[in-house]
């Protein structure tokens, strides 16, 4: 069976969206709908483990950026 590579689309996604914003500490962190990821929303538990993974950082209010 072939099962299509959505959550690490999604992380490089991620990743590729904050870093194009410059966002890499908490002074510079965006959402992700201000970063341009599509479907901010979805996909929670890809964020999830992104930040349990200390790939990228969450600010109190919401935003996000890369370790």
């Amino acid at each position: 069976m072939f099962f299509a590579p959505i959550p690490l689309i999604r992380k490089n996604h991620i990743i590729d969206r904050l870093s194009a914003c410059g966002a890499t500490s908490p002074a510079t962190a965006v959402t992700f709908a201000a970063a341009g990821v599509i479907n901010p929303e979805k996909f929670t538990a890809i964020t999830k483990r992104l930040l349990k993974s200390r790939v990228i950082g969450q600010t109190p209010d919401g935003r996000y950026y890369i370790i």
